[in-house]
């Protein structure tokens, strides 16, 4: 059986965003695309990761004592610099599935961007991913004992 790695379940047209990032073009980004999670990136390295639960938690509440414009005002000049997740774990892509999967495991998160030696994104890697490769050699296993 080969070693199965991290460059061949990434996805590889990864879409990310600055820091200066409004919330709202973050929100609409991720509900257009469904998409759950965004890499943040400065200076063409990555800084930071927001995830669709970061945005949601930045909505204002329904019990808000704001007016209708107030949130609007409050939505377009609040920034994902604002909620980003700074302390980001990342994995290269010559990394084994098992070594993403246990990364997963042990931090509770859904993702880990994949990075290169210079930390630029290169793709990103999600547990749906992994499930996907989980499910494949599951069906190969049942076919081949039939």
């Amino acid at each position: 059986m080969r070693c199965e790695l991290v460059s061949d379940w990434m996805t590889r047209d990864v879409i990310t965003i600055t820091p200066d990032t409004v919330l709202s073009a973050a929100d609409k980004l991720m509900t257009t695309r469904e998409i759950r999670r965004l890499p943040v990136v400065k200076n063409g390295r990555l800084h930071a990761i927001v995830t669709y639960g970061d945005v949601r938690e930045a909505r204002p509440s329904a019990a808000t004592s704001l007016s209708i414009w107030e949130i609007h005002t409050l939505l377009a000049t609040c920034t994902v610099s604002e909620i980003m997740q700074t302390d980001v774990i990342s994995i290269t892509a010559n990394a084994t599935i098992g070594e993403a999967a246990q990364l997963l495991l042990i931090n509770a998160i859904g993702s880990l961007p994949v990075i290169d030696n210079k930390h630029h994104v290169v793709g990103i890697i999600t547990e749906s991913d992994i499930f996907r490769m989980v499910v494949r050699d599951w069906n190969k296993q049942e076919a081949s004992s039939k």
